[in-house]
């Protein structure tokens, strides 16, 4: 189902949309090219959790945690562009996140296969002057997933 997001904010509003019904357990991937706008979505959903401060992009950390009272449910966020490796994730213990909290991870394509098929996959794209969102929500997702 894709969604047209007319700029900038409206990407935020999207992620900000998102935070309204993720809970624990959850994984969200994000894919899209460069400069697509999966950073700005996953701000606005960050930004929505409670986090007041700048929310950088994990390009280079890799994983960037946000916890509780900065947030009202622990998020990680995760920018695998720099794995080169599918191996490479174990060492990242991402799993350890899902205990209490979500996953939000771009670059999802360089994950190993068939990890978290329960995952939201959003895919942003550039439509016009503004971005595109294509949303496949899987069944744990159908009813809450807030673009339909």
């Amino acid at each position: 189902m894709p969604v047209p997001l007319a700029d900038e904010n409206a990407t935020r509003a999207a992620g900000a949309a998102l935070a309204e019904t993720v809970r624990a357990g959850d994984v969200i991937f994000l894919s899209g090219d460069l400069g697509a706008g999966k950073s700005t979505l996953a701000r606005g959903l960050i930004g929505a959790l409670g986090f007041a401060g700048e929310v950088p992009s994990p390009s280079f950390a890799l994983v960037i945690p946000y916890d509780v009272p900065d947030v009202r449910l622990p998020v990680a966020h995760v920018d695998l562009y720099r794995i080169d490796d599918p191996d490479e994730v174990a060492a990242l213990a991402l799993d350890d996140f899902l205990h209490d909290g979500a996953l939000l991870v771009e670059w999802p394509e360089r994950l190993p296969p068939r990890l978290w098929p329960e995952a939201l996959r959003l895919h942003l794209g550039t439509h016009g002057g503004g971005r595109l969102l294509t949303v496949a929500a899987p069944p744990s997702w159908e009813a809450r997933c807030p673009f339909r």
